[in-house]
């Protein structure tokens, strides 16, 4: 299997599965002289972590993050980063019935078709349980970002829609994110999906979400016109969780019904500074960032895991029924707040990097 790393100067490659002993990620190109250690990483796992509440799925995993390389003496030594984390609540036997059959909405046709062989056991490099290691890669990428940028850049990540209910953005509050277990920035609406929640899980079934992601205080320049374009590949990052289906950037799809008067962000120059009047492109222009807020949403699927019966098809080829019994999250767009935010810092990093190579000449020596 190819294809399993991403990103350019600051390249993630993640490996492991969902029912093997251990899933984990080698970082490459990380600036050497960072201050590193497992705890910057941790917290950002324990915000993924499975079975906090009635909400996600009850598999018990600690998410202990190790460094295994690339750490000396508490800071990066540039070489590549090893990180492990053990899987040490798998219930392989869930999975039996499903050995043979296919679930739809889930990658076991595929990779059966593109491999002849797959690992059935939670779908192996197919499930959620990866995106973890994204998540550690994150943790390493937000302490670079840290010391190359200082502590005022930020990125926040919050579920702003389940199923048709969304959140009033009249009522956002970022600190009210961590106060729930749904990473909702609406307190009224994060009752009401909890009410939802609980009736989708009693009937054995799943819905799906949209997550929004934004940094903030980010220089203006990242990023390059045609073929690196900042917004081309974070929509290839957020597009790269399991489950998202699309991804907007800025105003997304509600392009299409806008006049170009009303699509345009107006500029000003305050005080000799350049001052946007709105921010409908999302922060970036032509690829390239402008200095505003980089912002970011995607659409993730309901969990195709689900005790509802739905008609497919076993290896043999004969028409079944399927229900997957086990521990599945009602709601994957949960747990894809922090990975969202992870994938973003990761992307940034990639480009902060790659910037200073091209242009540290003229834009980071005045």
């Amino acid at each position: 299997m190819s294809d399993n790393s991403f990103g350019t100067l600051f390249r993630v490659t993640t490996w492991g599965e969902s029912h093997g002993p251990a899933i984990g990620c080698v970082i490459d190109g990380c600036p050497p002289g960072i201050t590193l250690s497992e705890a910057d990483i941790q917290p950002w796992l324990d915000r993924r972590r499975p079975g906090q509440s009635r909400f996600t799925t009850q598999r018990q995993e600690a998410d202990q993050v190790r460094i295994l390389s690339g750490v000396f003496e508490g800071r990066t030594t540039g070489t590549p980063i090893s990180l492990m984390i053990e899987n040490t609540d798998q219930r392989s036997k869930d999975y039996t019935d499903i050995a043979q059959r296919y679930r739809p909405g889930h990658a076991d046709v595929t990779y059966d078709l593109k491999y002849g062989h797959r690992d059935y056991r939670g779908g192996g490099r197919s499930s959620a349980r990866e995106t973890a290691c994204r998540v550690a890669a994150g943790g390493v990428a937000r302490r670079a970002i840290t010391e190359i940028l200082g502590q005022e850049a930020s990125i926040r990540g919050a579920l702003v829609q389940v199923g048709g209910l969304a959140i009033d953005r009249a009522r956002w509050d970022w600190d009210e994110v961590a106060r729930n277990p749904l990473f909702c920035p609406d307190p009224v609406t994060a009752i009401e999906w909890e009410a939802l929640l609980a009736a989708i899980r009693k009937d054995g079934s799943s819905i799906g979400a949209l997550v929004e992601v934004v940094a903030e205080n980010f220089p203006a320049g990242l990023g390059a016109p045609l073929y690196g374009k900042l917004d081309a590949d974070l929509a290839a990052g957020l597009m790269g969780i399991n489950g998202v289906k699309a991804v907007e950037i800025g105003e997304g799809l509600g392009v299409a019904a806008l006049r170009g008067e009303d699509n345009a962000d107006p500029m000003r120059m305050h005080e000799g500074v350049l001052h946007f009047e709105s921010n409908r492109a999302g922060g970036i222009l032509g690829g390239i960032s402008t200095g505003q807020p980089i912002l970011a949403r995607f659409a993730i699927k309901p969990t195709s895991s689900i005790l509802v019966p739905v008609p497919s098809i076993n290896r043999q080829g004969e028409n079944i029924d399927v229900i997957t019994k086990g521990r599945h999250d009602p709601c994957i767009g949960i747990r894809a707040v922090p990975v969202a935010e992870a994938m973003m810092a990761c992307i940034l990093l990639d480009h902060l990097l790659r910037d200073h190579a091209q242009n540290s000449w003229h834009r980071y020596n005045d």
